[in-house]
Formats: C-alpha cells, structure tokens, sequence
C-alpha cells in the first residue's frame, strides 16, 4: 500500500461536531474581527515607525485603554454595533502605535526579529486556538485561577526587580509570561465558546480577548528574541 495515495480530508479536519452552529457562526464573526484588528494594528505600527511620534507610547496606551472602556461600558446591540466595530478599529490602531517603541527597537538589533517573531506567534497562537477547538468542552477553564495567580507573581516579581535592577529575572519573567500566555489563548478560546453557547455572541468583545492574547505574546516573543540577539552580538565582540 503506497502511503502516499491517501487522500487527507479537510472537511473532517475542521468539523467542530461538538460545537453548535449557533456558536460556530458566532465564532467566524470573532475571528473576522480579529482579522480585522490584526491588519489595522499592522497599519498603525507602520504609521509609528515612518512618523517616529516620540509621545505616541504613552498617548496611544492612554487612548487605546480610554477606548476599551467606551467599548465596555457600550452595550451589545444591533444599534450600536457600527459604533462598537468603530471603537474596536480604534483600539486596534492604537495599540498597533503603542507597539511602535519596541519595534524601533528591535528594528535597531536586527530587522529580521520582526517577521520571525510574528510568525512564530501566529504559529503559537494558531496551534493553541485549535487546540481549545478541538478538545472537549470547558476541559482548559480550569486554568483560569492558575493563569491569574501566575500573572499576579509575576506582577510582583516586576516590582520587586525596579529595586534589583537583575537582568535574569527580567527575562524570567518574559518567558513565563510566554507561556503564561499560550495558556490564555486557550483558557480564552473556550471561555468564549463557553459564552456564546450560554447566549453570550458580543463577538467585538471576544474579539479584544483574543487580540490582547496575540499582541502580548507577540510582544513578549519580541523581547526574547531581541535579548538573545543582543547576548550573541556580545559573544562575537
């Protein structure tokens, strides 16, 4: 028998049997949106670099946090659903500028740190979204209180090293926020499903979990890779 003969069935492959269609439905307008704030953060992170706006650090953080709240304090309706698409362009264009900082600097170690780290976190993020599609229902919720209690050590070990100044906890820190991290992207995606099957299907909301998931892992992928960057330039010196 020739192996190679065999015939792979996508449709198998994608079907969510488990899931209702409801939720399915509901699941495409997330991820469309999410598309969509991937393509408009691209587009406010190349703004930043071209323009090289000193302040926009600080004001886009201002602005895109003022946004999440206008977008949280709106109510999910048929009538306020344009406005709600709106403010989540404008968040996701804000945060795209808030972003800008760190790629100037890492543009500064090495260019290729970008594209290697966005497709290692599409990659990441990927893997463990379908991961959470795939398997049963609420079998990752459990991480919740484990992925809040992880967040708050390392809140405070963050604080603790303003005062130690050590550079070995810092990169601790960044990469148990990794994993951290991939962790969320599955509590997220089946919290979510959670929702939409009990009747929750404000999918421009669901869509910012999932955003806030990618950009912080995208973030964090990017320092690693800056740091390693910079420690091997200081091996050939």
């Amino acid at each position: 028998m020739n192996i190679f003969d065999r015939k792979i069935n996508f449709d198998a492959l994608l079907k969510f049997s488990h899931i209702t269609p409801s939720t399915q439905q509901h699941l495409k307008k997330v991820y469309a949106s999410f598309a969509l704030c991937m393509f408009v953060a691209a587009a406010g992170a190349y703004v930043h670099v071209v323009t090289h706006f000193i302040q926009a650090g600080l004001l886009s953080a201002l602005g895109s946090l003022g946004l999440m709240i206008w977008l949280m304090a709106t109510p999910h309706s048929h009538e306020t659903e344009q406005k709600r698409l709106g403010l989540l362009t404008g968040f996701a264009f804000l945060t795209g500028v808030g972003l800008g900082p760190a790629l100037e600097l890492c543009i500064a170690v090495n260019p290729s740190i970008l594209p290697t780290a966005f497709m290692g976190t599409a990659m990441i993020f990927t893997c463990f979204s379908l991961s959470a599609l795939y398997a049963r229902r609420r079998s990752y919720l459990f991480l919740g209180g484990i992925l809040m209690s992880a967040m708050s050590l390392m809140f405070l070990s963050s604080l603790g090293n303003l005062f130690f100044g050590s550079i070995w906890l810092f990169q601790a820190n960044l990469y148990m926020g990794l994993v951290v991290m991939c962790g969320f992207v599955l509590f997220d995606t089946q919290l979510i499903i959670e929702k939409a099957e009990n009747g929750d299907k404000d999918y421009i909301w669901h869509c910012v979990d999932l955003f806030l998931d990618f950009v912080t892992l995208f973030r964090k992928l990017m320092m690693i890779l800056a740091l390693n960057e910079k420690d091997k330039k200081k091996e050939k010196k």
